[in-house]
C-alpha cells in the first residue's frame, strides 16, 4: 500500500515540474503530453515487474505448502501385522557405543560419567578403534586410572544408546 502511495506522488512531482517547466518555456501541448506518456510508461513497467513478482511468489508458496499429508488409515478387523524392528547397518551400528559402559568416578568427578575400557572391550567390538584423544586419565588415589569421555566422543560422531 505505501510503495503505490509513494510512487503516485513521485510520479505527481514529476508530471507537475514537467508542466510548469514547459509552461515557463512556453512550450507547446507535446512537451507535455511527451512527458505523461513517459510516467505512465514507468508507471506500467512498475506494475508489470510487481505483478509477475507476485506471481512467483505465489508459486513458490504453492510449491512449499505441498507437503506429504498422510492419507488416514483405514481400520480393518484383522489386526495389522507388525514389522520386526530391523538392526542399523553396520557402518552405522559401529557408532553406537553401550549406555551400561558409563559410570562415575568419584575421583574425576561425580556428575560427569565417563565410559570404562573394560567394559568397552567387552560389549563393544571396536573399542580398539576409538579415538586416544578421548581417553582421560585421572588419579584414584593408587594409580592413575584411564577412562573415555563421552562430549569427545560425540563429536568424533559416537554415540552412547541402549544396547
Amino acid at each position: 500500500m505505501h510503495k503505490k502511495f509513494i510512487a503516485l506522488i513521485i510520479a505527481s512531482a514529476v508530471a507537475i515540474t514537467g508542466v510548469s517547466a514547459s509552461q515557463a518555456r512556453a512550450a507547446d501541448t507535446r512537451d507535455i503530453l511527451g512527458g505523461l506518456a513517459a510516467i505512465a510508461i514507468i508507471g506500467a513497467a512498475a506494475h508489470h515487474y510487481h505483478k509477475e513478482k507476485s506471481k512467483k511468489e505465489k508459486v513458490s508458496r504453492k510449491h512449499v505448502e505441498k507437503h506429504y499429508v498422510p492419507k488416514a488409515k483405514k481400520h480393518h478387523h484383522r489386526k495389522a501385522k507388525k514389522h520386526p524392528v530391523r538392526p542399523l547397518p553396520k557402518h552405522v551400528a559401529r557408532y553406537d557405543l553401550p549406555r551400561r559402559c558409563l559410570r562415575t568416578y568419584d575421583h574425576y568427578s561425580s556428575h560427569r560419567p565417563l565410559l570404562a575400557p573394560k567394559c568397552l572391550s567387552k560389549h563393544y567390538k571396536h573399542a580398539n578403534s576409538l579415538p586416544q584423544r578421548c581417553k582421560v586419565g585421572f588419579w584414584n588415589g593408587k594409580k592413575v586410572k584411564r577412562a573415555y569421555e563421552p562430549a569427545c566422543l560425540r563429536q568424533k560422531g559416537y554415540r552412547v544408546v541402549y544396547q
